[in-house]
């Protein structure tokens, strides 16, 4: 599984990253980014996706 997130739609709410910490952060300008591989964490990063008010969470 590979997932990005379009940025320039993100709003910075960070529920991705309470939801999955281990792949998602909010960095410097609070907006998110994928920090490493989903491995493992397919379910989480599926339900941050779901989650994702914006629905800028684009796993594939």
């Amino acid at each position: 599984m590979e997932v990005y997130v379009d940025r320039d739609g993100c709003i910075g709410c960070g529920v991705c990253a309470q939801i999955c910490p281990d792949v998602f952060q909010l960095d410097e300008e609070g907006l998110s980014e994928v920090i490493a591989k989903p491995d493992g964490f397919e379910d989480q990063v599926n339900e941050a996706a779901g989650a994702c008010p914006v629905e800028v969470i684009h796993p594939n």
